[in-house]
């Protein structure tokens, strides 16, 4: 049983299959929290609840003066009833008092894992594979219902947790803050390990030691953002990538969020993460539920590829969804790099028979093919096809791609509108606006109000009818432009501050009904590059445009970072022309390839411009890459050195049997009297032997992992290998 509950203590020991989590009902009914860690079989309170007097720390109940909310490690700590620390929920009555005291009402151990209401969330496919606690608050002045749910799943070592208000009282409640998760730890010696960046330079690695106070992560943007991911882990001082107690949270959710970390007067931490309290309200009416996201909690002691690795697991199994979940992708060339705007059918068609005569296995038409799009500046909302770029329609050029036998992709901007385009001019207020304020513009766009049905349903038929119109494989689905002036003409004076989340809610039920609609089609998220890399998107489509950076050098960066949380089958990863079109930087075409190949692999540059060496080079690096794909995409992933602390950069990949690998290291710039390199491999079987393609040489593991393997002298800036090792 993965969920135990003690009636004598009112104990709840949650196991998943290396990590325990227990939590207690204390005296007067407060949830308390009081392990999460390495596994333990039997929990007899060693570590039990301890309570003295605490100056300044009032208590709830006078008769026990020993007894303060402000010093009990909590599960779900409510606002306004003697703790001083930032709780996990806000609740405003109608008298305006924002006063909550919740406490234990009952609970349920159920099989399986119920779905959240109009959210993304991690599944099971049969109820033996988890079982969920669900255990219900109570604030009995309001008939305020708190239903927080634990899932353990059987074979992956995580748990998800989530919440869920239900008002069963007489008065309407506003809702200023809900959290889905809430964790008290009791010590504070802890590092904070987050990723932060920008666009083109998504999830960079930061970590620093915790102090005294707050510290947060959040978007205030409409979107997950390439600024900060919904991801934080709290991880010991001396933990690497193989040693060491990791603890982290990551948000099922693409919208407004926020993560804190509180160190209190007592050296205490709590962790909190939900949506985004800021500009964010809502109003619970009689009778009326709220569902807040799903946060997956990872506890690894084996260090952050032991994390890493059990996300990976999760979000590829049990959070992606559909045919192409457990498929291996297509190796694609996509022609924005190469044409931008000004393209025809002719320079299309040429393209991808180039492409397909390299072993291009998917074409894919990026922006400008439809209305009078040879600009930013235009035409987004109108999905009809451009007949001055394309004057034998869509089907028609699908048609000449398909006959060369390659698949055919396209791009679309769904959420989005332009001024200038017919959809806007029919209906101007179908955009999130303010009124008598200016709408301002971002990429010369506004954003659709996906808070109103009847533009949700739009979208639904407009993409639709695309889709249907020829035998499309694959749509990069893109977003490129954070929230302003947000407010929704549809929604109440009261209910303005919802615009922002029920956005999501719209966005998440038209991604449901387009991907459901066509299960054929492969769907690749994109926001400006990694500006929506989250769980919540991965749910519908199960990989993201990684950057838009396509520089190899800078992608070392980004996507060792994307992989602490996120699977390689979920990163796309392309090749694309020299200077790069980002940063200018010139690399070899060797470099590029090795780089792009640690994803889901594809080409971004005319084809058609590219020397016979180059041509030569591209069609080895597609027939290796069709050979380790499924080592790449769906083995286990290994980082050996880290582009934040090195010259170097390693990572690997290791079947799922342990009888393939594939080894990728780069340097980055040339050092002069360099010293000898070597690698120490990791994940192998230590009995087997492996043979390394390239030296022709064979090893057992536990060599290549304990003493390691010579790198060969690498001369210049920018050069790497990749090397493939098969059990002999």
């Amino acid at each position: 049983m993965a969920i135990i509950y003690d009636s004598n203590t009112q104990t709840f020991h949650l196991k998943s299959i290396k990590t325990s989590y227990v939590l207690q009902i204390m005296k007067g009914g407060y949830l308390a929290h009081l392990y999460w860690g390495k596994k333990v079989e039997v929990y007899q309170h060693s570590n039990e609840v301890r309570f003295r007097d605490r100056s300044f720390s009032p208590n709830p109940d006078p008769s026990e003066p020993f007894f303060s909310l402000d010093t009990l490690p909590q599960e779900y700590p409510a606002y306004g009833n003697t703790d001083f620390r930032v709780p996990a929920i806000q609740i405003q009555l109608e008298n305006g008092s924002t006063v909550t005291n919740l406490k234990y009402n009952s609970h349920q151990i159920v099989k399986g894992k119920p779905a959240l209401d109009g959210l993304p969330s991690t599944y099971v496919e049969k109820k033996h594979e988890a079982e969920t606690l669900m255990i219900t608050l109570l604030d009995e002045l309001t008939g305020l219902y708190v239903i927080l749910s634990y899932t353990t799943f059987e074979e992956m070592d995580v748990i998800t947790r989530s919440s869920k208000l239900v008002n069963t009282g007489e008065e309407q409640l506003k809702i200023l803050k809900v959290a889905s998760v809430n964790v008290d730890f009791q010590e504070s010696d802890f590092e904070l390990l987050t990723l932060p960046g920008a666009w083109a330079r998504e999830r960079h690695l930061e970590r620093s030691a915790l102090r005294s106070g707050l510290q947060v992560i959040e978007s205030r943007r409409g979107a997950s953002s390439h600024q900060i991911n919904p991801f934080l882990a709290l991880t010991k001082k001396e933990t690497t990538e193989q040693f060491g107690e990791v603890y982290a949270f990551n948000l099922v959710y693409s919208g407004n969020f926020q993560g804190s970390v509180e160190v209190d007067q007592f050296r205490q931490t709590r962790v909190t993460m939900g949506i985004n309290p800021f500009d964010f309200s809502w109003l619970l009416e009689p009778g009326e539920a709220f569902q807040a996201p799903e946060v997956v909690m990872v506890y690894s002691a084996n260090g952050l590829g032991e994390m890493s690795r059990s996300f990976h697991s999760l979000y590829q199994a049990r959070l992606c969804r559909g045919r192409f979940r457990d498929q291996t992708r297509p190796v694609l060339i996509n022609n924005w790099e190469a044409t931008y705007f000004d393209f025809n059918e002719e320079k299309i068609v040429e393209i991808a028979r180039q492409g397909k005569e390299l072993g291009v296995e998917l074409f894919v038409l990026d922006d400008g093919w439809f209305g009078k799009r040879n600009s930013d500046k235009g035409s987004l909302g109108d999905w009809l096809v451009d007949v001055n770029k394309l004057p034998k329609g869509l089907s028609h050029l699908v048609n000449q791609i398909t006959k060369i036998d390659m698949q055919f992709g396209l791009w679309f901007e769904p959420e989005m509108v332009s001024v200038d385009s017919d959809l806007y001019r029919a209906h101007p207020d179908w955009c999130i606006h303010v009124p008598n304020r200016s709408r301002s513009e971002g990429r010369n766009q506004l954003i659709l109000d996906l808070s109103r049905p009847e533009v949700c349903d739009e979208i639904v038929k407009r993409i639709s009818t695309i889709l249907e119109s020829a035998p499309i494989t694959y749509v990069k689905w893109d977003m490129n432009r954070h929230m302003t002036e947000i407010g929704s003409k549809s929604l109440p004076k009261e209910r303005q501050r919802e615009t922002a989340h029920r956005y999501m809610l719209g966005l998440y039920r038209v991604m449901d009904e387009i991907t459901t609609r066509f299960p054929a089609i492969l769907f690749e998220s994109c926001s400006g590059g990694g500006g929506r890399f989250d769980p919540g998107i991965l749910h519908y489509m199960p990989q993201t445009w990684t950057s838009d950076n396509t520089d190899a050098i800078s992608r070392l960066k980004i996507q060792y970072g994307t992989s602490l949380v996120y699977p390689m089958s979920a990163m796309g990863s392309h090749v694309s022309a020299v200077p790069n079109h980002q940063v200018q930087r010139m690399t070899s075409m060797e470099i590029r390839g090795h780089v792009a190949m640690s994803g889901n692999f594809g080409y971004e540059l005319d084809v058609t411009q590219l020397s016979e060496v180059d041509k030569d080079m591209m069609k080895k690096q597609i027939a290796f890459y069709k050979e380790v794909r499924p080592v790449i995409q769906f083995g286990n992933f290994y980082r050996l050195l880290s582009p934040f602390t090195s010259n170097d950069t390693a990572w690997m990949y290791v079947s799922k049997d342990q009888s393939e690998a594939v080894l990728g290291y780069f340097s980055v710039l040339a050092e002069p009297n360099a010293p000898y390199r070597k690698v120490k491999l990791t994940g192998l079987d230590p009995r087997k032997k492996y043979k390394v393609n390239v030296l022709n040489q064979s090893y057992y593991g536990d060599e290549l992992m304990n003493v390691g393997i010579n790198i060969p002298f690498l001369e210049g800036d920018f050069v790497s290998v990749m090397w493939r090792l098969k059990v002999v």
